[in-house]
């Protein structure tokens, strides 16, 4: 008995060794920090593959507290979702000057001038390239939504 627990035990640690074997090969690594809200589903705060990070859609929440700010102008849901990009860039070492495309997501595409104004001052230099849009709905009810992706140099 004792000898097939052991061949288990074996078996399974095996499947782990191969497992992270084959996650290393594809060369993926999860990026998660406590400096940006925690995912509200089954997906990553930012994947890295080689040189190049995918940020996911961040929402005006707030890290610290892990709340929507519902109440929130279009100004300040624009600021608080560039710093969440801000936090998982830096978690992997990067700064918004290593982001090459954005897609912004607009409830309302009349915010667009507005989100334009703090947008800009988050990207004085080379801008990245963008891609605006309006979308009937967003996670929350929120005003903006914004992924990006970066370039480590």
């Amino acid at each position: 008995m004792a000898r097939s627990i052991l061949s288990v035990a074996v078996s399974i640690a095996m499947i782990v060794f191969v497992s992270g074997v084959k996650a290393q090969d594809r060369g993926r690594k999860v990026i998660l920090t406590p400096d940006a809200p925690k995912p509200i589903g089954p997906y990553s705060q930012a994947i890295r593959r080689g040189q190049t990070l995918y940020l996911s859609g961040q929402i005006a929440i707030d890290p610290a507290t892990n709340q929507f700010w519902s109440n929130g102008s279009i100004d300040d849901q624009t600021r608080r979702v560039l710093n969440n990009l801000a936090a998982v860039l830096a978690a992997d070492g990067l700064t918004m000057d290593h982001i090459v495309s954005t897609t912004v997501f607009l409830k309302d595409v009349n915010d667009f001038a507005k989100t334009n104004e703090v947008y800009a001052t988050y990207f004085k230099n080379a801008p990245p390239a963008r891609a605006t849009v309006e979308v009937a709905r967003l996670p929350r009810d929120a005003k903006i939504e914004i992924s990006a992706i970066a370039v480590a140099r």
